[in-house]
């Protein structure tokens, strides 16, 4: 479990609501993610904060950390990609069922079975699933039909306030369109090592020179996205 010291007893509170209690867990999200992630909940992190959840994850105390120590740390919060806090597991879960449901649904008419929803404000705003080949259009990813049917509904392209549930992690062109969107959060189930632009081929997400970041989350009921993928190409085979 963590202890004060190094930490200070609020930030244990505010690090368990976040589910990070031991500091296994505070090792596996990382000190910088950790600490923009109470930013971006509302917490007034400081600096200080940042070296003291550095100090937690290596067994130390703060005041032990180097001076390159916590120039590296200041540089790596600088150009972290933003992060948000997760949604309820029982929200992710909910969520990315209906995107499931909508991948299984392109299976059946012999699309890759990809399916995603954009949420605002605990509701569903925008559906999709991949049609490429029924469609005979190549931007017609799940993710791209679901924003232009958000978009549509919403009466407006910019999409602040909503989040993305992809079962399969975007691919460049449509982290494009999702960065343009303004989406503030995309959370996507399995990692594609192919074309994914969300960390396993290149990080849109993180390219600070663009004008809109939106927070990414991958892993979100994996296991069931993947399975869905490795049954359609085994039928294909």
């Amino acid at each position: 479990m963590l202890s004060s010291p190094p930490l200070p007893p609020n930030a244990i509170r505010w690090l368990a609501a976040l589910n990070i209690h031991s500091r296994a867990e505070l090792q596996a999200v990382g000190a910088v993610r950790a600490y923009l992630l109470l930013k971006a909940a509302g917490h007034s992190a400081t600096e200080r904060l940042l070296f003291a959840l550095e100090a937690a994850a290596r067994g130390e105390h703060w005041s032990a950390l180097a001076d390159d120590d916590r120039a590296g740390l200041r540089a790596a919060a600088a150009n972290h990609a933003p992060v948000r806090p997760l949604p309820p597991q029982a929200e992710r879960q909910r969520f990315m069922a209906e995107a499931l449901a909508l991948a299984a649904e392109a299976a059946r008419h012999g699309e890759v079975p990809v399916g995603a929803v954009v949420v605002q404000q605990g509701r569903i705003v925008g559906r999709g699933y991949n049609q490429p080949v029924g469609s005979h259009d190549p931007s017609a990813h799940a993710e791209m039909v679901a924003l232009r049917d958000a978009a549509a509904r919403l009466g407006n392209y910019r999409l602040h306030g909503c989040q993305l549930y992809v079962t399969l992690e975007p691919c460049a062109m449509c982290a494009g369109a999702i960065l343009h969107s303004r989406l503030d959060h995309v959370l996507y189930g399995a990692a594609e090592p192919r074309t994914g632009a969300a960390g396993s081929v290149l990080d849109l997400f993180a390219e600070r020179r663009l004008n809109h970041h939106t927070a990414v989350d991958g892993g979100i009921e994996d296991a069931a996205a993947a399975a869905l993928l490795a049954a359609f190409f085994a039928q294909r085979r």
